[in-house]
């Protein structure tokens, strides 16, 4: 039976989200049971079926990206075909869905408070860093600018590795603090010169500094983590061989 997680926020009616979790499937260990991703080196003929029976639960059709933990955002149509090399989708198409796959890296999911324009954003710490304080999340806002401000945007955080697990190392801390000293709060030392980084939390700080008020889901608590939770999310910091997730957005 799937598990999907429903995004409890106050978007418009028409605007439409689900993220899946590893339940529901028919891949064998380790991609056990609803594996997504094609690229892990699960049976193909098993992801095609996953994706069968994840498509056939909702009524939208998802265009998988090929992501790069990058900040490119691709811009959806009813024409838009699987591979599109980007880490964010945004689309005004009903029945187009912005979907992410993710099994430790944060998903975002955005709309208007119009429900006019949604977009999903894939978010590692590389992306969510980014060049000179812009990363794939200001890069999104950056993609909506022209149908809505950041003052009507609202935002849904899903599950991603918690702040209990993240160990990085100083190039991660550094990539944070060094555009934002308010950053520093997120991450908190360990032995060894390490630090346990809040991914979540610095999606909301670079969130707000944005100029996005309204932001829901993923508070870093412990059910919201992949890497602590292996009976629901898949992770790769966890497992390294692991399926993926997916989160979508779209407009009915």
């Amino acid at each position: 039976m799937s598990d999907y997680l429903i995004p409890q926020w106050p978007a418009p009616a028409r605007v439409r989200t689900l993220c899946t979790t590893r339940s529901g499937g028919v891949s064998q260990a380790p991609y056990d049971s609803l594996n997504l991703g094609e690229h892990v080196g699960d049976d193909p003929s098993a992801v095609a079926a996953n994706r069968l029976i994840f498509e056939k639960s909702f009524a939208a059709r998802p265009v998988y990206l090929s992501q790069v933990h990058g900040t490119d955002v691709a811009t959806l149509s009813s024409n838009s075909g699987h591979g599109i090399v980007a880490d964010a989708g945004l689309t005004t198409c009903p029945g187009v869905a912005c979907s992410i796959m993710v099994a430790d890296c944060l998903p975002v999911l955005f709309t208007n408070l119009q429900g006019s324009v949604v977009a999903a954003a894939h978010a590692g710490w590389r992306g969510l860093a980014g060049q000179g304080g812009r990363g794939v999340l200001e890069q999104t806002l950056r993609a909506m600018d022209s149908l809505a401000s950041a003052a009507d945007i609202m935002v849904w955080l899903g599950p991603c590795i918690g702040p209990q697990a993240f160990e990085v190392g100083d190039e991660v801390r550094d990539a944070f603090t060094a555009q934002e000293p308010a950053a520093r709060a997120l991450f908190q030392p360990q032995c060894g010169g390490k630090w346990l980084a809040d991914l979540p939390g610095l999606a909301r700080l670079r969130l707000r500094v944005a100029g996005v008020e309204q932001i829901y889901g993923n508070d870093g608590s412990l059910p919201w983590c992949t890497y602590g939770n292996p009976a629901r999310y898949f992770s790769h910091r966890r497992d390294r061989v692991s399926g993926r997730m997916a989160a979508c957005i779209w407009l009915a």
